[in-house]
């Protein structure tokens, strides 16, 4: 009995003195089995103290096997959160290897401790692609490069000629397609024969440069085919480029507003051709070139077009007289012209409502206010200008037709030529008519409103691609 009390007791004490080691730092603990050296003092034999020692040591050992296993884990997960913390990738192959070395001698604790190894690196592997989304971000600060875009385009518009011609080349492109550069592919390795200006024929037709202009190229063509002065393709192209801007010569007259003041244009045209948008283009060109200016709201029919030339008119700080919708436009000029006298204003731009050409009672309200105009000035309106849509093809020579016979025309300008592959009626209106071209419009800002030049329209034409 007394031994087996004393077993217990000695075990009992083994036991608590694990307890205390595990909460006390592992140094002391190999201390334990010199304590227990002499306490077995009792007169039993010395077998069942040696056993005891035995196996106190081992228990010993394991305990501190376990917390050092435990420390390490402890301090590998805090290295581990410091190098998330500072962006480091850690190596997670040797922290594995030194568990793997001193998890052997307590093999009952191992699944334990082992598998918290491996789930701490899938836990800190999130923290790894932290990097990588960085660097994938990185390339936002490109974006602070845009406020310098408009540096870059100021420099670009100081040579305003040149801007416009890379506009106006670019805004031809589907009218080339049929006119000017795309001869090129028609004429490449053919012979000049019948059949070579026929194709021609169909091209410029296709292109609506009309059918009696159409025929004056081909036959000036085929004159000097027939003297034998076009060798190949090349001279061909060439002589066609001459004719082409022959017949652009002749309307190529600018518009003089320094003659009369107030210079008075009236603005004409049918509908959706874009006349209001083209006098507000025109008011900021002039006021460029030092001129005041006053607008008139003469388009009372259609609704909202007062307060579209009004906006127009806020925005380049110009004058605007108008009436309320349904008035006589031919009363509101009147009132506008008399303004413009008495204030003396430079240019004077009067807006009219868009009508058909065949409407024969809406021509005679133009004609009405040619009349009241003149009854201020014998010479007003100095300047009617017809307003067409190029994407109209033939439909613009209709109109061109009529609205010169109804009020005389003084010029044209030709709007919208970036849309579309019709912009041959350009030489069909000039050759038919000989009215100056006055202005060509290449896009919807107000610089691709420019002056016609027929040298720099042709050039464009037949500018082959890089």
């Amino acid at each position: 009995m007394a031994k087996e009390k004393k077993r217990g007791f000695f075990s009992w004490l083994g036991l608590g003195r694990q307890d205390e080691d595990k909460t006390e730092q592992p140094q002391p603990a190999p201390e334990a089995p010199q304590a227990d050296d002499a306490t077995p003092a009792a007169p039993e034999p010395a077998l069942h103290t040696s056993d005891e020692v035995s196996e106190q040591p081992a228990l010993n050992y394991s305990v501190v096997e376990t917390s050092l296993v435990e420390t390490s884990m402890t301090e590998t997960s805090m290295t581990e959160t410091t190098q998330a913390e500072t962006g480091e990738t850690p190596s997670p192959e040797s922290q594995p290897a030194e568990v793997a070395a001193e998890i052997p001698p307590t093999p009952v604790e191992l699944p334990e401790t082992a598998a918290t190894p491996v789930v701490e690196p899938k836990a800190d592997a999130e923290p790894q692609t932290d990097p990588e989304v960085e660097e994938d971000v990185e390339p936002e600060p490109e974006m602070v490069i845009v406020p310098a875009a408009p540096v870059a385009s100021q420099e670009q518009e100081r040579p305003t000629q040149e801007g416009f011609f890379a506009r106006l080349k670019r805004s031809l492109v589907k009218t080339r397609q049929n006119l000017g550069s795309g001869f090129v592919g028609l004429f490449r390795g053919k012979k000049i024969d019948d059949e070579l200006f026929d194709e021609l024929e169909e091209q410029l037709l296709i292109a609506d440069v009309g059918v009696e202009t159409t025929r004056k190229i081909i036959d000036r063509l085929t004159e000097h085919a027939s003297r034998k002065q076009l060798k190949d393709a090349e001279a061909l192209i060439a002589l066609l480029k001459t004719e082409m801007s022959d017949i652009l010569a002749k309307v190529d007259v600018p518009l003089d507003i320094d003659s009369k003041t107030p210079f008075v244009i009236l603005m004409v045209g049918v509908n959706g051709v874009g006349k209001t948008t083209t006098i507000g283009k025109l008011a900021r060109q002039y006021q460029a070139q030092g001129k005041s200016v006053m607008l008139a709201a003469g388009d009372t029919f259609r609704a909202a077009a007062v307060e579209q030339l009004q906006v127009w008119g806020q925005r380049n700080n110009v004058p605007v007289v108008a009436q309320h919708s349904g008035a006589d436009s031919a009363s509101v000029i009147f009132d506008a012209l008399q303004a413009a006298k008495a204030r003396g204003v430079d240019v004077l731009i009067a807006d009219t409502a868009g009508r058909l050409q065949n409407k024969s009672h809406l021509m005679e309200e133009l004609k009405k206010i040619v009349r009241v105009m003149k009854k201020l000035d014998e010479n007003a309106p100095h300047e009617v200008m017809l307003t067409l849509d190029a994407s109209t093809g033939q439909n613009a020579v209709s109109q061109a037709k009529l609205f010169n016979e109804a009020v005389g025309l003084n010029g044209i300008t030709l709007t919208k030529l970036d849309g579309t592959a019709k912009g041959g009626v350009i030489f069909a209106i000039a050759d038919q008519f000989g009215i100056p071209i006055r202005y060509i419009g290449v896009g919807e800002s107000i610089d691709d409103l420019r002056p016609f030049k027929a040298d720099d329209f042709i050039e464009a034409l037949f500018a082959r691609e890089d």
